[in-house]
C-alpha cells in the first residue's frame, strides 16, 4: 500500500491531480469556517446549539454539510441542492424522451444535461438559501438582522446571495474534482463532510458525555463492518462467455473462454448518497415553517428514528435499480458481444442475451441492494437507544458513504497507476 502510494507520488501527472483534490477539499473546508457577512459567528453558534438540542433535523443536514450550518459559513447549503438536481435530472431522463435520447448522444447530450444539472441548482439553491434565511430569523434561532448596523432587508439579501454564491462554488469544486483530480468530486466532498465532524463527535461522546463504553463499542463495531462492506463491493457475478473461432488471413482467431463481470453492488454508493438526499429534503423544507409544530415533528420523524429506517432501505434499493438501469444497459451489451464472435454458452446470441444478462443483473441486485440497506440501518437500530452524540451523528448510512467513496477513489488511483505500469493498490 505504501509503496503504490509512493509510486503515484512518482508520477507528475497522478501527482498533480492528487495536489489539486486536496487543495479543492482544503479550501471547501476553509469556506465552511468563513461566516456569511454580516452575521455574528459566536452568537450563530450558541443559537445552532440551542436549536439543535432537540432536532433531528438539524443535525442531519448540519453532518451533510459539513458542520457550516452551525456557524452559518458561506458553504451552509453544502452540496445537496447540486445532488438534487442530478436526481431530478436523472429521473426525468426515464419519464420524459427528449431527455433520454438526449442523454444517449454521447458527450455533447452529456453536456447539456450538465447545464441544465448547473441551471436547476441554481434554482434550489435560491430557494434553499430563502429557507435558511427564514429559520435563522426565527424563534428558534432568534437572529435579529436589524441589530447589525444596516437595513434588515440588505442584510436578508447578503445572506441569501452569499449562500447561493457559495453553493455554486461547491458545485464548482466537484465538478474540478472530477475533472481533473482523483475522483467523483460530489461523493469527495460528501466524505469530506462526514469526516470532518469526526473527531468533534469522539470528543464530545467520551469527554461531554463520558459514554466511553459506547464509544469503544462503536468503534469496534464499525471496524467490524467495514470488511463486511469491501466483500460485498468488490464481489461479482461472473457470466461465462466463448468467442467463436474465424479464420483471419491465413490465422485462426477466436476460440478463447472469458466472463462478463457484473458486481454485486453495480451502483457503488451513488444509492446511498441519493437515499441520504431524499430524506433530507423534508428537513430542507421544514425550515420554511419554523413555528409550525407538525412539519418539524415529521422532518425529525424522517430524518431519525424508525420511518427513517424504513425509508432508508426502500429508497437504498429503489435507487440501486435505478442507477444500475441508467449505467448498465444489457442490449448493448449483448450487441457488442455479437459483433465480436462472442456468446453465452446455451443462450442464443441478440435478445436472448440480453434477457439473460438483466435476469443476472436483477438477481445479484436485490441482495446486494438489501444488505447495503441492512449495514446502513442496523447500527443505528442497534445504537439507537443509547442516546449518544456519536451514534446520531454517525449512523450506519456515514459509515457506508465514506467506505464506498474511499474505496472508489483507491479504484480510481489503481487504475491511473496500473496505466503507466505500476502494481496497483490490490496487489
Amino acid at each position: 500500500m505504501l509503496k503504490a502510494i509512493q509510486n503515484a507520488l512518482r508520477i507528475p501527472e497522478l501527482r498533480g491531480k492528487i495536489a489539486i483534490t486536496v487543495a479543492i477539499l482544503a479550501l471547501y473546508r476553509f469556506g465552511a469556517y468563513l461566516p456569511v457577512p454580516g452575521v455574528p459567528f459566536s452568537a450563530m453558534l450558541a443559537a445552532y446549539k440551542n436549536a439543535a438540542a432537540g432536532s433531528g433535523a438539524l443535525t442531519v443536514l448540519n453532518l451533510f454539510s459539513g458542520g457550516a450550518l452551525s456557524r452559518v459559513s458561506v458553504f451552509s447549503l453544502g452540496i445537496m441542492p447540486y445532488i438534487t438536481a442530478q436526481i431530478i435530472l436523472q429521473m426525468m431522463q426515464a419519464v420524459i424522451p427528449s431527455l433520454g435520447a438526449l442523454a444517449r448522444e454521447g458527450e455533447s447530450g452529456q453536456r447539456k444535461i450538465t447545464q441544465y444539472t448547473r441551471y436547476l441548482t441554481v434554482v434550489l439553491s435560491l430557494i434553499s438559501a430563502i429557507a435558511y434565511l427564514f429559520l435563522f430569523k426565527s424563534p428558534t434561532y432568534g437572529m435579529d438582522f436589524s441589530q447589525m448596523g444596516i437595513p434588515s432587508l440588505l442584510e436578508d439579501v447578503i445572506v441569501v446571495f452569499t449562500l447561493v454564491i457559495g453553493a455554486l462554488i461547491i458545485m464548482w469544486l466537484g465538478e474540478v474534482i472530477t475533472q481533473r483530480g482523483i475522483g467523483n468530486g460530489m461523493s469527495l466532498i460528501i466524505f469530506a463532510n462526514i469526516m470532518a465532524g469526526l473527531p468533534a463527535a469522539i470528543i464530545q461522546s467520551v469527554v461531554a458525555e463520558g459514554n466511553i463504553l459506547v464509544t469503544i463499542l462503536t468503534v469496534a463495531v464499525v471496524a467490524a463492518i467495514i470488511p463486511v462492506i469491501v466483500y460485498i463491493e468488490r464481489g461479482q457475478r461472473r457470466i461465462p462467455v466463448q468467442y467463436a473461432k474465424r479464420v483471419v488471413g491465413r490465422r485462426m482467431m477466436g476460440g478463447q473462454s472469458t466472463y462478463l463481470p457484473i458486481k454485486v453492488n453495480t451502483a457503488g454508493v451513488v444509492p446511498i448518497i441519493f437515499a441520504s438526499a431524499i430524506l433530507y429534503l423534508p428537513a430542507q423544507i421544514a425550515v420554511f415553517f419554523p413555528g409550525v409544530g407538525w412539519v418539524q415533528a415529521f422532518a425529525n420523524a424522517v430524518s431519525t428514528g424508525w420511518i427513517n429506517w424504513i425509508l432508508s432501505i426502500v429508497f437504498i434499493v429503489f435507487f440501486a435499480y435505478f442507477y444500475t438501469a441508467m449505467v448498465f444497459n444489457p442490449d448493448e451489451t449483448a450487441d457488442q458481444l455479437r459483433k465480436a464472435g462472442g456468446f453465452i454458452p446455451g443462450v442464443r446470441p441478440g435478445k436472448a442475451t440480453a434477457d439473460y444478462i438483466k435476469s443476472t443483473l436483477d438477481h445479484i441486485t436485490l441482495p446486494g441492494a438489501i444488505f447495503m440497506a441492512a449495514l446502513a440501518v442496523v447500527p443505528s437500530i442497534v445504537f439507537s437507544f443509547t442516546n449518544n452524540s456519536l451514534i446520531q451523528s454517525f449512523g450506519g448510512t456515514s459509515i457506508l458513504i465514506m467506505v464506498g467513496v474511499a474505496m472508489d477513489t483507491i479504484a480510481s488511483l489503481e487504475s491511473q497507476l496500473k496505466m503507466h505500469n505500476y502494481d496497483g493498490f490490490f496487489k
